[in-house]
């Protein structure tokens, strides 16, 4: 066969086929005409019955090989499980055994009118039960102002609230990181008192603190600070040139504040010999350096884009979106293992750094942000970043998803050495992430229902759409398997070949007791975001109402167990006993992002819509950027 005329399987198949059938074509012409002795027996009864059996017999064969004849498009070929070459026709008698056989049972299929009979019968559902959800909504509200209460009373200014000692921290730099963080949540909530509050002291203290305080981490700084500033004067009203629905200071004032904080920030991109920033900046000097390790970490480097894009959007200023996206320019350069990265880089050479790869610590954001960055800049030429975040989640579904024994729950673990390395089954309670990033890449922000019903998911969005869930319900039962429920900082799993066994959650009634591994030093709990992250992201996209319920039962436990009534919760250091011991810290993401997530949760899918907004990895909602600009 000539090289110039490519000839697949399928069409040998084809032609073939059409051979037979000129061939049976002739076989009746020659019988039924040219026959004289054929002829003469039409005469007679029993022949004319004999010819009319062999008609029929001869017809079935032309109908069995056209229906043999099967052009298959490459994509569904893919998709029915069967090898290549599995169809072809062999032998004579593989077709009458495919005549013969039942042909298979398929589920039945709703019409379109079921489906929106259905769905307008699940809404309805839903909206009878709203009004519970609304005061449960409130329930989490009222939280929150109880959890301000006790800053306020106790650690106004400082960066977080140690509300045991019922004093104030600086663990972030003293940029008084819990006012500014929980500012965009109060906004949300409509909790009036506590933006005024909030507003007022960034207006008269944060300028003087950012001109004179010293080192704080990039990192930290952006996505705290500079995320909290620009989701406040977008809500606001700063962009869009509303008289403000809140009180408290205008809005150009969290403008202000952000631009002079950034272009101190700045310092770590352009003192670097790299296009990998540094981690620590000095604010009053306006200087950066190295951390002592002389490393980066990979997710702190790649998790700064969304709010320095903004920040050039609002300004008109090119600077911070050209040197933050550097980074993810360069990231893409860099070799991979299978789109998986390791934990650490160094700004001295731009190269990785080890072969730790995981998606907790120090690894979680690189990827949420490659999905994030792109929707915010969708229709621009930063395709490169949805390219990377497909490749990266094929590598984590190869490479370190698994299933625990013995009742098989989904995990991500954990290459510590690299691809070449041993696994480990270890999953921080960061990781709880990826089921809302998973989902928000599968739809992009729609509703699983809208998605389908315009045809924009691929077969490898339904398999993320259903690792996220499955992720998701382990994520719940890290919570419930615990006393307390719950869940640990990190959680290990039994997998098979390697249930080394070990201290578990203490809920007896757990049916996946013997699944996860809490070990002593990983018992306490930070009052992190993560998993009611996914719930609420998974609940706008699924509109199944099993996340809100899960959310339910996280807020309660926090209830119960993190409230000090003096004012503010605190981080426990063991959910495996009753009581659990407590720690005398409340992290600023409690109100920054745990409690949003819950609220919003409860909330109906107008307020802040997945699909024209993107939440920084501190949980502030900052704007899709429109293409026209």
């Amino acid at each position: 066969m000539s090289k110039s005329l490519p000839y697949s399987m399928k069409d040998v198949h084809y032609d073939n086929a059409k051979f037979r059938q000129r061939s049976v074509s002739q076989v009746v012409s020659q019988v039924l005409l040219t026959s004289n002795g054929k002829r003469d027996c039409l005469k007679c009864s029993t022949g004319k019955f004999l010819v009319l059996l062999m008609i029929c017999g001869l017809a079935y064969l032309v109908l069995a090989n056209k229906s043999a004849v099967h052009p298959v498009s490459s994509g569904m070929a893919k998709n029915d499980g069967s090898k290549e070459g599995e169809n072809l026709p062999i032998h004579g008698s593989g077709r009458f055994r495919r005549f013969w056989r039942k042909p298979p049972r398929l589920p039945p299929r709703l019409s379109p009118d079921e489906i929106i009979s259905r769905n307008r019968s699940i809404q309805e559902s839903m909206k009878r039960k709203e009004p519970e959800w609304v005061a449960r909504q409130q329930k989490v509200k009222d939280a929150f102002i109880h959890a301000w209460s006790g800053y306020k009373a106790y650690a106004m200014g400082y960066d977080e609230l140690m509300p045991l000692s019922r004093r104030g921290v600086d663990g972030l730099g003293g940029l008084g990181a819990t006012v500014i963080d929980a500012l965009d949540t109060a906004m949300i909530m409509g909790a009036d008192e506590v933006v005024y509050e909030a507003g007022s002291w960034i207006e008269k203290h944060l300028p003087g603190r950012i001109e004179g305080k010293g080192q704080v981490n990039l990192f930290e700084t952006t996505i705290r600070v500079l995320g909290g500033l620009l989701s406040a004067y977008h809500l606001s009203g700063g962009d869009q040139g509303r008289i403000p629905e809140h009180k408290g200071p205008k809005p150009s004032v969290y403008l202000e504040n952000a631009r002079n904080l950034a272009d101190r920030l700045l310092t770590a991109f352009t003192a670097s010999p790299s296009d990998i920033p540094y981690s620590d900046v000095v604010l009053r000097e306006k200087s950066a350096h190295p951390a002592p390790d002389g490393l980066s970490s990979t997710a702190e480097a790649a998790t700064v884009q969304l709010e320095f894009n903004y920040l050039s959007y609002l300004t008109g200023d090119a600077k911070y979106s050209v040197e933050a996206m550097k980074v993810l320019q360069h990231i893409k350069t860099l070799p991979k293992v299978e789109g998986l990265v390791p934990i650490y880089i160094n700004p001295q050479s731009g190269h990785f750094s080890g072969d730790n790869i995981r998606l907790g610590s120090r690894g979680d954001s690189y990827y949420e942000y490659l999905i994030k960055v792109w929707l915010q800049q969708k229709g621009t030429n930063f395709s490169y970043l949805y390219d990377m975040y497909v490749e990266a989640i094929k590598g984590v579904r190869h490479l370190l998803v698994r299933k625990s024994t013995p009742n098989g729950l989904v995990f991500v673990g954990e290459l510590p050495y690299g691809k070449e390395g041993g696994f480990s089954p270890k999953m921080d309670h960061l990781v709880c992430f990826l089921p809302g990033t998973l989902a928000l890449g599968a739809t992009k922000g729609l509703t699983k229902e809208r998605a389908m019903r315009e045809n924009l998911l691929t077969f490898e969005d339904m398999e993320n759409l259903k690792l996220a869930e499955d992720l998701a319900k382990t994520c719940i039962e890290m919570y419930s398997v615990t006393s307390s429920g719950l869940a640990p900082e990190i959680a290990y799993f039994n997998i098979e070949g390697d249930s080394e066994g070990g201290p578990n959650g203490g809920n007896k009634s757990s049916k996946y007791l013997n699944d996860i591994i809490i070990k002593p030093a990983d018992r306490h709990n930070l009052l992190r975001p993560e998993t009611v992250e996914s719930l609420f992201v998974l609940y706008r996209i699924t509109g199944d109402s099993k996340y809100r319920e899960w959310g339910w039962q996280i807020f309660e436990a926090f209830e119960k167990y993190t409230k000090i009534d003096s004012g503010g919760y605190t981080s426990l250091d063991d959910v495996t006993v009753i009581p659990p011991r407590r720690r005398d810290k409340m992290e600023t993401f409690f109100l920054g992002e745990t409690l949003k997530y819950i609220y919003l949760l409860f909330s109906n899918s107008t307020t802040i819509p997945l699909d024209e907004y993107v939440f920084n990895t501190e949980a502030h909602p900052i704007p899709v950027i429109p293409r026209s600009r």
